[in-house]
């Protein structure tokens, strides 16, 4: 197999053992606990069954105050594997116009520990689901995934995650403020005016522009969302000129 099909079966082989009881929250930040289980890939080189060893690897992800964003934005992600960042591109790209509320996010692994148990994944996952329910934690998901490829088995959880909650918790919001619709298919896309330019996005980039004008961010802060957003080249002119005159 080539990486994109390994890569698409990673995908088509993680399961999510257990969702958390909560989603992301609309407008406060939100911490997710993650177990993530696979059997080792070296255990077939070895001798062993695969319920022999399992894999447990733990970590944390926060996601902050949410804002509208393009998947692609969500590309911009620190501390995963180039597989994992082409396997959330293959799964935004199911819909490159999603207008959903895929959350600025501090797109970061607080990776804490991995350990090799001597125990099936089965097992070790009982014991986790009981460990949560005792301490009643509702941001806690145990996924089953594949060794290799764990971080991909992440992107997978982390992409569901967040559209689950965009559907269930933040598309009434969003279209209660204009900043989507729906398409004839009754999927949402983003609201733009008539240049083309996302409402969401507009309102950020002219905040932005007043940030700047008044010294309290830099010039690459704002050059940053105008790429984001696809828009430097039409906001270039006022860009460069205020450039100027903040050298001036």
């Amino acid at each position: 197999m080539n990486m994109d099909e390994k890569i698409k079966y990673a995908i088509e082989n993680t399961e999510v053992l257990k969702q958390p009881k909560k989603l992301l929250s609309t407008y406060d930040s939100t911490t997710i606990h993650y177990y993530i289980l696979t059997v080792p890939f070296y255990i077939e080189f070895e001798g062993k069954t695969k319920d022999s060893e399992t894999v447990i690897r733990e970590g944390r992800i926060t996601w902050h105050k949410p804002k509208l964003i393009t998947p692609y934005y969500i590309m911009r992600m620190e501390g995963f594997s180039q597989e994992a960042k082409k396997a959330f591109e293959m799964l935004a790209g199911e819909s490159a116009d999603l207008a959903l509320m895929l959350y600025k996010l501090r797109f970061v692994k607080d990776y804490d520990h991995m350990d090799i148990v001597s125990t099936s994944l089965d097992e070790l996952a009982k014991k986790i689901d009981s460990e949560i329910e005792k301490k009643q934690d509702p941001f806690c998901a145990i996924i089953k995934g594949i060794d290799e490829f764990w971080d991909v088995s992440l992107t997978k959880f982390i992409y569901e995650l967040v559209i689950n909650s965009a559907y269930f918790s933040q598309l009434p919001d969003l279209s209660a403020n204009n900043l989507i619709n729906l398409n004839s298919s009754g999927m949402p896309v983003i609201s733009r005016d008539n240049r083309g330019i996302p409402f969401a996005a507009r309102s950020e980039i002219e905040n932005l522009f007043n940030l700047y004008e008044k010294g309290e961010i830099e010039a690459a802060r704002l050059k940053e969302e105008l790429d984001i957003w696809g828009l430097f080249s039409y906001y270039q002119d006022r860009f460069f000129n205020l450039f100027k005159k903040r050298r001036n």
